[in-house]
């Protein structure tokens, strides 16, 4: 039986889709990329030439109501993810959102409302929850390889790269468009993570500041966090240290995982005195399970571990650390 092909359309190809997620649309078997939106026409046709993409248009409107067009991928700034998705939801098409899913909890809400309404598979890019090194310690957790789980701990620092330091305007860390600055595009992307490994989050807390005075954006983030399971949480991000550092360290009774959430390190299971380290590397295309995973949702093979329902919960989160107490 020939499998049903859906014909894709990307708002914003800009350069997370270069690599990282574009391709994996025509990689996927059933999946082809055959329209591309970018503001700039002349951005949109190179990006639509070099990636042989059949259309491209300059106007997200004309891309949406394309006929031929079955589903859409949204990656641009989270400040349009809404405005985007409400256009494609009425539209009638599936749809995949970039994370984070939107500025704030309650646009999240209002964009699954809208698809939620008219019965249509809604997707976001936290592709995490399906690559194959996070899976693996979902799998020793699931089988309670470290026991018990009692408390996981995130840190994530960075010197300020040289558009901070030039005061250059970024949209990452225009607090209008991102309140949390870095926190959160970065961040989103290990607690999503986090409520796919332990389950989700029922409460949470914070201390954002801005520290170096570089941009409107918060530079500084600590938090806590519960689990329903009764899993503790605890994370720290900052955006103007003297060296890169990326650990996760998740301690049961029975032992520890430890693992990066970007870096592809190895990943760290200690157990009894006994340790076990495994590599496993990320596909060239980063997105391409995630996006391989659409394709089995859409054709009920397998629930899709990132909906517009998970990663309403990380943006919701993600305000409750954020906002002043």
């Amino acid at each position: 039986m020939s499998i049903k092909t859906y014909n894709w359309g990307i708002i914003g190809c800009g350069k997370v889709t270069e690599l990282k997620s574009g391709p994996a649309y025509q990689k996927t078997e059933g999946f082809k990329l055959s329209a591309v939106m970018r503001r700039s026409l002349e951005k949109a046709e190179s990006f639509a030439k070099r990636h042989s993409v059949p259309k491209y248009y300059a106007n997200a409107d004309d891309l949406i109501n394309d006929v031929d067009i079955d589903a859409i991928y949204i990656a641009t700034p989270p400040d349009s993810h809404e405005y985007y998705a409400l256009k494609v939801a009425k539209a009638g098409k599936i749809c995949c959102i970039e994370k984070p899913m939107a500025p704030s909890y309650d646009a999240c809400v209002r964009i699954n409302n809208a698809f939620q309404d008219k019965n249509l598979p809604l997707f976001v890019a936290y592709y995490r929850r399906s690559l194959p090194r996070f899976t693996q310690i979902k799998t020793w957790i699931d089988n309670h390889a470290i026991g018990s789980i009692r408390h996981l701990n995130w840190h994530l620092s960075k010197p300020a790269n040289d558009i901070d330091l030039s005061k250059t305007y970024h949209w990452r860390t225009d607090a209008n468009i991102a309140p949390g600055g870095y926190f959160d595009d970065l961040a989103s992307h290990g607690l999503d993570l986090f409520t796919f490994l332990l389950g989700d989050i029922v409460q949470a807390n914070g201390i954002s500041i801005n520290q170096q005075g570089l941009y409107s954006a918060k530079d500084a983030v600590t938090a806590n966090w519960l689990h329903k399971s009764g899993i503790t949480g605890s994370g720290s991000w900052n955006f103007g240290t003297e060296k890169r550092e990326d650990i996760v360290q998740i301690y049961g009774n029975d032992g520890k995982i430890e693992f990066s959430v970007f870096d592809e390190k190895p990943i760290i299971l200690e157990c009894n005195g006994v340790s076990k380290s495994l590599v496993i590397e990320h596909p060239e295309n980063i997105q391409l399970h995630h996006v391989q995973n659409i394709k089995n949702h859409l054709l009920n093979h397998a629930t899709h571990p990132s909906t517009g329902t998970s990663a309403s919960h990380t943006s919701w989160v993600m305000d409750q650390i954020l906002q002043p107490k």
